[in-house]
């Protein structure tokens, strides 16, 4: 077809797996060897459906809720997105064994709230309603001390409640340019709001965010293989257009192959969400090498040597 065409693609790094993802992965591989299957996991482990269909093969079955499982004698884990207090709880009355993979920064941002709490402020939480991480991140304190703010609009008609001085915490996957937005909003509303030490959005959303951001102006067309339900990777499908890429598109398990898209290009950007295993990367790559001659440059603006410790019961 066009195997002549040449092609040059900027590949982003970091991309792809954080620290979070794989410790929550490896949970669940521990949990099989440790426990023997089935092992339940409530919620998509990390939403990615490669990874999700591969740990089902090896003996993981994922539900919604606790009382989908069965067998309630049988291990359940919370994903890495983290849970209302509500479900350790539910789990603790079901007598169940329960393994929590939520990310370490999420847990964080967890704490924050409730110290927060304690301290006598109300919070915000800056975040997309309905995400699993804002369910269980509003879920550490009960109703009617923390309110949700999705949009500076949100920000800007947001009204005090009562008395109690505010506080905002985020959601750890999101646009760091919109989040600071709505930051601004917040704070020239309500000088005195007060703000976490470190801010909440993880360190790899942001290098992610940083590496797209660096490359999308030169390329004619941007990429991220995600899912449809990666708040990060939808977020890098936002900062490759906000920042000087006409085009850009999310690679997730249904799409079709952009072919006809890249054959009109001469640069691309290709990234991934943290969910998001190297393998697919590598697959899309190697699907526009059987059109294309192909040169590829990855530009890295960071190295990430970041672990986390999977807890003591597994080892």
């Amino acid at each position: 077809m066009m195997k002549n065409k040449h092609l040059k693609i900027l590949l982003a790094s970091p991309r792809g797996f954080c620290a979070g993802v794989d410790r929550a992965i490896e949970i669940v591989k521990k949990s099989l060897d440790k426990y023997g299957k089935p092992v339940y996991v409530r919620h998509e482990i990390v939403h990615n459906k490669h990874v999700v269909d591969n740990l089902k093969k090896i003996g993981a079955i994922f539900v919604e809720e606790l009382d989908e499982i069965e067998d309630k004698t049988r291990p359940v884990i919370f994903s890495a997105h983290g849970v209302p207090k509500s479900v350790p709880k539910e789990a603790s009355n079901l007598n169940m064994k329960y393994v929590d993979a939520t990310c370490p920064l999420v847990s964080k941002v967890h704490r924050e709230a409730e110290i927060l709490n304690r301290n006598g402020f109300h919070v915000l939480l800056i975040g997309h309603k309905n995400h699993p991480e804002v369910i269980g991140t509003m879920g550490q304190l009960s109703k009617g001390n923390i309110d949700l703010i999705e949009t500076t609009k949100d920000a800007q008609n947001y009204k005090k409640k009562n008395e109690k001085k505010l506080a905002y915490i985020t959601q750890t996957t999101l646009s760091v340019d919109d989040t600071e937005e709505i930051i601004n909003t917040l704070k020239n509303k309500f000088p005195d709001i007060n703000e976490p030490r470190k801010e909440d959005i993880c360190y790899a959303t942001t290098n992610r965010q940083a590496a797209v951001k660096k490359i999308a102006k030169q390329c004619d067309a941007f990429f991220v293989i995600g899912s449809r339900n990666s708040s990060n990777s939808l977020r890098l499908v936002e900062v490759a257009k906000n920042n000087g890429c006409k085009y850009a598109e999310l690679i997730h398990s249904q799409s079709n192959y952009p072919i006809e898209k890249i054959s009109n290009c001469k640069t691309i950007g290709i990234s991934s969400g943290a969910s998001a295993p190297e393998i697919l990367v590598k697959e899309f790559i190697d699907d526009i090498k059987k059109k294309f001659t192909v040169e590829i440059e990855e530009v890295e603006i960071v190295k990430e040597n970041i672990t986390f410790k999977i807890p003591g019961k597994l080892n």
